[in-house]
């Protein structure tokens, strides 16, 4: 494997490696947001490495034209690898898989590695034949060499979901591996930005993770040669395909994807979210099966998450958007002025309001760094909380961090601002309030201990009102590894 030129990933390159080493055949499916590097983690680490590769490609033709295109497109696949020209192009899949079948048999190498990427572009809507003709070529086949590592990738996240990873055909239960690829995290950012020459400061890659996200693709497009406020304009404002940008990335994702579309624009609306009734009051979709379906394919793919608040004396499920592509292109770039840039956007009341609540998404995405930084090693699912003080005042607490293991409730409130943060004597005191309320709550226990936790970007300014806070984080803390 070839990973010198992979920017983290630890996790993925070690399932690679094992499944690579592993002494009987692999099966793995890959899946995740488009634009986020699916195919560029195979085709790297695997260069040199492949014995066969194919890609769908995108083609909005009648269903038997489209499948001649694709049929024609691994044929050539085929060719390049090495197939006997003598060999005529297949008319069908079972065909194609065939031909794949007897290029392989005469390779003599320890690992053969297959690589199917976009498949569900590859099989189209009407999929049952690849489907069916992969299930058989691994079944009848693959498995029985021990020898082959097969990848099927896509970013079509519901057809993979459907169709291979949720299968109860011929793949049921076959897949050995399914492997989710997120964004990157604040410190795979840094050291991608790192890589290509960029001399930014942490706070300033903060600020792009939050308004493009760790995607790489829109990564790529920021150039080392312009100020950050250079690229986000090129990026969002000055760019005329965006729009399409982000038609594409649902497109992309999903079949139907209209729907999908009415979701997160509704989610858009709201930023720290919305439960499942109000979802279905706002998109006006019926509250059966296709809707659960659409919930759990956003989720799955990393479109929404989904957390505990508690609050009234009852528990809410909230579903909200954490794409920042986006929460940002809804907000700020869809039907916006022509004139909106960046640099005007930050002296605007809405930049502070929305780098303040995108900072708290940020830190949600990087709980396992917080807890790190905490050093707690088990604690239950995180929430956010809300309530009344013994004398009927009512409080909101960004995040609780619950470790019943070590009988700590760890109360997190999170901050962001350019330069270190001053408590002022009223926050000290709403942060008093909010800790009074919350021990005085039924989701404490009086056995356990309260720690109050402040994150913020660069640090607290010294002050005689900081001593409500038990525990600070930064920045630093979060763009750990």
């Amino acid at each position: 494997m070839n990973t010198e030129n992979i920017i983290g990933r630890q996790e993925e390159l070690a399932t690679l490696g094992r499944l690579y080493n592993s002494d009987k055949s692999e099966f793995l499916a890959i899946y995740g947001r488009r634009r986020v590097g699916k195919s560029y983690l195979v085709d790297e680490a695997f260069r040199g490495e492949i014995a066969f590769s194919a890609v769908g490609i995108f083609s909005t033709s009648p269903e038997a034209s489209r499948r001649k295109i694709q049929l024609r497109h691994f044929y050539n696949n085929l060719l390049e690898y090495g197939l006997n020209p003598a060999y005529k192009k297949p008319d069908d899949w079972m065909e194609a898989f065939s031909l794949l079948r007897n290029l392989l048999s005469r390779n003599n190498s320890r690992r053969i590695v297959i690589f199917l990427d976009e498949l569900p572009w590859m099989a189209g809507p009407q999929s049952s034949e690849l489907v069916e003709e992969l299930g058989f070529f691994w079944n009848n086949w693959a498995v029985k060499q021990r020898n082959i590592l097969l990848i099927v990738c896509g970013s079509a996240t519901s057809w993979m979901l459907d169709n291979i990873i949720r299968d109860y055909g011929g793949l049921h239960s076959r897949l050995t591996e399914k492997m989710f690829l997120s964004p990157f995290t604040l410190g795979e950012s840094r050291e991608y930005y790192k890589r290509r020459g960029f001399l930014m400061s942490d706070y300033e890659i903060a600020l792009c993770q939050m308004a493009i996200g760790g995607i790489p693709y829109y990564m790529d497009r920021m150039s080392p040669g312009r100020t950050l406020t250079q690229n986000i304009n090129n990026f969002y404002f000055d760019n005329k395909s965006i729009d399409q940008e982000f038609t594409d990335v649902y497109a992309g994702l999903f079949q139907s994807a209209t729907r999908y579309i009415d979701v997160v624009c509704a989610l858009g609306r709201k930023f720290y979210g919305m439960t499942r009734n109000e979802i279905l009051a706002a998109t006006k979709i019926s509250g059966g099966g296709t809707f659960t379906k659409i919930i759990d394919n956003l989720k799955e793919c990393g479109i929404i998450r989904v957390y505990p608040r508690y609050g009234k004396g009852r528990k809410e499920t909230v579903y909200q958007l954490c794409d920042y592509f986006t929460l940002f292109y809804l907000n700020f770039v869809k039907n916006s002025h022509s004139s909106r840039d960046w640099g005007s956007f930050q002296r605007s009341h809405e930049y502070e309001s929305w780098s303040g609540r995108t900072f708290e998404l940020l830190c949600s995405q990087h709980i396992r760094q917080i807890k790190k930084a905490l050093m707690v090693k088990f604690a239950d699912k995180e929430y956010c909380w809300s309530g009344t003080t013994p004398e009927g005042q009512g409080v909101q607490i960004d995040m609780i961090i619950p470790s019943p293991n070590e009988r700590t409730d760890y109360i997190c409130e999170m901050k962001f601002s350019e330069s270190k943060y001053l408590i002022s004597s009223s926050y000290e005191e709403d942060i008093f309030r909010k800790i009074n309320a919350f021990r005085s709550s039924s989701r404490h226990k009086v056995s356990h201990s309260l720690l109050f936790v402040m994150i913020t970007s660069l640090g607290l300014v010294e002050s005689i009102h900081n001593r409500a806070v038990n525990i600070r984080l930064s920045l630093d803390d979060l763009f750990t590894l």
